[in-house]
């Protein structure tokens, strides 16, 4: 079976795609399976991963909303995975690559969304960037210190799916156009429905461009990635559509995202402030790889790597745990 996949990829992809038998490999060298490609192996990894089923309790916008039908950080990477899949397979470059990509690219992320990178970018000497940790995650954190040994370029696009980064492969820069495409479009859709936003106040530009409905703008976005970059060395967007999305997310910033993220700036880091200083000084009652990580990197870094794992419920229950008096205690 990969042999076929390798002659449908000599066959039918751009001559700019990553060729899954032409990958960098590994950090560490392993026999590879008979069936899957090592980018199809990536992505089976990342999905069984603990890392990826916790994404399903981590905030993305709205901490709790009321309501059953809220994004969540799971559900937005899943929409990421969709976007990239579907803008990869109309470039002709490797769909399997872009979905692993996708499926891992926010794994580092924090309890309560950005606010919680905030939070840990200021605890975290040296800084914390969802990005880097995410990296860290498929590379030492899981499968309890030993790390997911993933392909280098699946590193890579998961370190680089950032606006900021530039991913070496083309796969890579279309989940970070498909990253972006997502947040902005769901996000519209959550904060309409939680009453922060009306559809008639997003700037009409973009609306005139994009659409007014989520179907509508996501087909304009990866229609407009396909016209700009099929059988082209690279993968961008239009100068107008480029624009008109850039607009857009400035518009969710100012309008939408800092009054949410106002909503549980303080609480939220009461909590991690105070679950960060307990842990340092109490590294041996974190979990034994993040005791085993103290010792290597430090107390501090060991500490930002487990409140970065922890989903926003488990960080209240932990935090209530050790701060907050129960019933009977003297």
């Amino acid at each position: 079976m990969k042999e076929k996949t390798y002659e449908k990829e000599d066959l039918f992809f751009s001559p700019y795609a990553c060729k899954s038998k032409n990958s960098r490999g590994r950090l560490r060298e392993e026999a590879p399976c008979p069936m899957r490609t090592d980018f199809q192996r990536d992505r089976d990894r990342i999905i069984y991963s603990k890392a990826f089923l916790r994404l399903k309790n981590k905030t993305q916008v709205f901490y709790a909303p009321d309501g059953d039908h809220y994004m969540s950080r799971l559900t937005h990477t899943l929409d990421v995975s969709q976007i990239a899949r579907s803008a990869a397979r109309c470039l002709a470059l490797n769909e399997d690559l872009a979905e692993a990509i996708a499926l891992g690219h926010d794994l580092g992320h924090t309890p309560f969304g950005h606010v919680g990178e905030r939070v840990l970018n200021r605890l975290c000497k040296g800084g914390f960037r969802h990005s880097e940790q995410s990296l860290r995650v498929v590379d030492l954190l899981e499968k309890d210190g030993r790390g997911l040994n993933l392909t280098f370029e699946v590193r890579d696009g998961i370190l680089n799916h950032t606006k900021s980064g530039n991913p070496h492969t083309l796969e890579g820069k279309v989940v970070s156009l498909a990253d972006r495409i997502a947040y902005i479009n769901h996000d519209i859709e959550d904060s309409v429905r939680a009453g922060f936003l009306d559809l008639d106040e997003l700037p009409k530009g973009p609306a005139r461009i994009f659409g007014r409905d989520t179907s509508a703008r996501i087909n304009t976005a990866v229609l407009d990635i396909y016209e700009e970059s099929y059988g082209k060395p690279y993968v961008r967007m239009s100068e107008e559509k480029a624009a008109a999305l850039d607009e857009l997310r400035t518009f969710m910033f100012e309008h939408v995202y800092e009054r949410a993220n106002k909503l549980i700036q303080e609480s939220a880091e009461r909590m991690l402030t105070a679950l960060f200083e307990y842990f340092v000084h109490h590294p041996d009652e974190m979990p034994q790889v993040y005791v085993t990580l103290s010792e290597k990197d430090g107390a501090e870094r060991a500490v930002c790597d487990y409140l970065s794992s922890m989903t926003d419920r488990f960080a209240i229950n932990t935090f209530k745990r050790l701060f907050v008096p129960r019933e009977g205690s003297v």
